[in-house]
């Protein structure tokens, strides 16, 4: 996995603005990297970034996922990213998945999941792979075609019927008893969970802190 992850503030049209992002690629860094450069940009060039921020951000997915597959026509390896997004926009914060990274946050001290993991052996997902053709196989875990464990993606051309880069988007109000934002790719959450998370943020200070010591768990246990 090539966890590559993206943060930048700004403002538009006099809001503010603020972009968050993970982008774990698999089977080489390539995706992960191609999305952390591209995706942001276009997206801010999107003429409905502020009117319209969902179809902006639906199509900016589609598009960027588009222009990267472009590039490896010609390659032999045939590499993915997941693409966790969290995009403040004022007061209203939208959370962009594809993949199984994920984002929690801490309102009134409870862990909230404003993201669901991208699995083929998720009921729905399951079903829309299998309409178009597609199977699920189990090879130590579901899997799409037996090949791949995730049911969206990045890249993935020779999956990409299947693998599509459509991001579910939710949308939360930031109000005063949201405390903080997690978002990490799925090495994190296999070791401890949303609660544990927000156990461990809310016992540090310092955010940079608390960031530092969810990474080193996660590697201390990867």
């Amino acid at each position: 996995m090539a966890d590559r992850n993206s943060d930048s503030h700004g403002g538009v049209d006099n809001h503010v603005i603020g972009l968050f992002g993970v982008f774990d690629g698999h089977a080489g860094p390539d995706a992960a990297r191609y999305v952390k450069e591209h995706l942001f940009s276009n997206l801010l060039k999107h003429p409905k970034f502020v009117s319209d921020t969902c179809v902006a951000i639906e199509e900016t997915f589609k598009k960027t996922d588009s222009e990267y597959l472009e590039t490896q026509n010609n390659h032999g390896r045939d590499v993915g990213s997941t693409a966790l997004t969290t995009i403040l926009v004022g007061d209203k914060l939208l959370v962009a998945n594809v993949g199984d990274s994920r984002a929690v946050i801490s309102r009134g001290e409870e862990a909230i999941e404003l993201s669901i993991d991208h699995k083929p052996d998720r009921e729905d997902e399951k079903k829309r792979i299998e309409d178009v053709g597609g199977v699920v196989l189990w090879g130590g875990t579901w899997r799409v075609s037996g090949v791949l464990a995730l049911s969206r993606a990045f890249g993935d051309r020779l999956l990409k019927r299947y693998v599509v880069a459509d991001p579910e988007i939710k949308e939360e109000k930031i109000t005063e008893d949201v405390e903080f934002l997690v978002i990490a790719s799925d090495g994190l959450w296999y070791v401890i969970t949303n609660e544990e998370a927000m156990c461990m943020v809310q016992s540090i200070d310092e955010s940079v802190d608390a960031s530092m010591a969810i990474i080193n768990l996660q590697k201390g246990n990867s």
